[in-house]
């Protein structure tokens, strides 16, 4: 029996487990346990407009999982034994593994800036989201400081400010909104923010977030009613405290097929995984977690036919942003992530970003119920996308 646990249901957890269960429709010898904090799948690219009141699918991972060889365990994930090989959830359950796949992902880390903890709201699950959703609604006029000038905050100010014009929205971080696009794609973002009226301070870390203002280094303070923290995020301490190899951020390191370097039985994909590329070190993103995912069961799959696991290797394509509902800006990209000269502006960037960032449940549905894998390519080199 091949005892597979799927650590995480986000993106890359739901990738990997869905294609494991398509590709292993048939096999009695074969078990797939996801284990995830709920039994709802969060479209965490979309909490922005979870987070101004829109209303997304209420989607369902036992219901995905229904007629597979997975199942789904619901609970936190406490403590992890690689020389037993089992994983203890909520300190009261054991679930014993032959291969681990580490996809638990990342969150904002509220835990650099005393006060950001307390005092800020974040987007990393829906809950959070809809607690800022009542906050704005409740709130009327007043200040709203997006805390994280990176693609979580650029979409996240940009969605307020558009859904509510009464508010007075800032944009402020170390680094310039759009720092990594092109001069053109740079430019329509700013003038996107200056027409939905985000006011942007650059240039800015945070030194301290106060009930109603964030501190500088600088000893600037910022009057905010709502404080909306993107910037930064931290993986789960499991992996270190487990023995695994980590980086210097906690990611798991891994060899050229995603398996851990010290623990080859586990597999690290997604935003806790320190992929290596010819570039560097990929950045988490679900452009590039999805694409992780896969590898990783067709690893898997050479592995139960006695074969060794093929070497991953990505290349970035675009660099999507919404800005609010009605706009958006597509950088496109070199492999390495550096821009190229061409970008996709307004009604045709809105309608692209749209197209591929939708919701994967479809193409997960398919994934569970054929082996076929259509919508993942190989790029030229050899590169693995969506």
């Amino acid at each position: 029996m091949h005892e597979i646990v799927i650590l995480g249901a986000g993106y890359t957890g739901m990738a990997a487990a869905t294609v494991l269960a398509g590709r292993s429709r048939g096999r009695d010898d074969v078990r797939i346990t996801v284990v995830n904090a709920t039994d709802r799948f969060t479209e965490r690219i979309r909490l922005h407009q979870t987070a101004t009141g829109q209303e997304l699918a209420d989607l369902r991972i036992p219901r995905m999982l229904a007629g597979t060889n997975a199942t789904l365990v619901t609970g936190w994930v406490t403590a992890i034994d690689p020389a037993a090989r089992t994983v203890r959830v909520d300190d009261e359950r054991e679930i014993r593994y032959d291969r681990l796949i580490f996809a638990l992902g990342a969150t904002a880390d509220t835990s650099a800036v005393p006060g950001a903890e307390e005092n800020a709201y974040t987007l990393d699950s829906a809950t959070g989201a809809e607690a800022l959703a009542r906050r704005l609604a409740e709130l009327g006029k007043g200040s709203v400081a997006v805390c994280g000038t990176g693609l979580t905050g650029i979409e996240a100010a940009t969605e307020i400010a558009e859904r509510h014009p009464g508010l007075d929205v800032l944009l402020v971080g170390d680094a310039e909104p759009g720092a990594g696009m092109g001069r053109r794609a740079k430019a329509y973002l700013d003038g996107a923010l200056a027409r939905l009226g985000v006011r942007v301070r650059s240039g800015a870390r945070i030194a301290k977030v106060l009930p109603d203002s964030v501190t500088t280094t600088d000893g600037d303070s910022l009057a905010a009613d709502v404080v909306v923290w993107t910037g930064g995020v931290r993986v789960p301490a499991l992996a270190a405290a487990a023995g695994f190899t980590v980086d210097d951020r906690g990611r798991i390191v891994t060899d050229a097929s995603l398996r851990s370097v010290s623990h080859p039985e586990v597999y690290a994909i997604g935003d806790a995984a320190a992929i290596r590329q010819s570039y560097g070190v990929m950045h988490g993103t679900c452009q590039s977690g999805i694409p992780s995912a896969v590898h990783t069961a067709h690893a898997l799959m050479r592995e139960w036919d006695g074969k060794e696991p093929g070497r991953f290797r990505f290349g970035y394509i675009h660099l999507p942003v919404s800005l609010g509902r009605r706009d958006a800006v597509i950088q496109f990209s070199r492999p390495d992530g550096t821009p190229k000269r061409w970008a996709l502006t307004g009604r045709a960037a809105v309608w692209y970003k749209e197209t591929v960032t939708a919701s994967p449940w479809t193409t997960f549905q398919l994934l569970t119920r054929t082996p076929a894998v259509g919508l993942f390519t190989w790029r030229r080199g050899g590169r693995f996308t969506r």
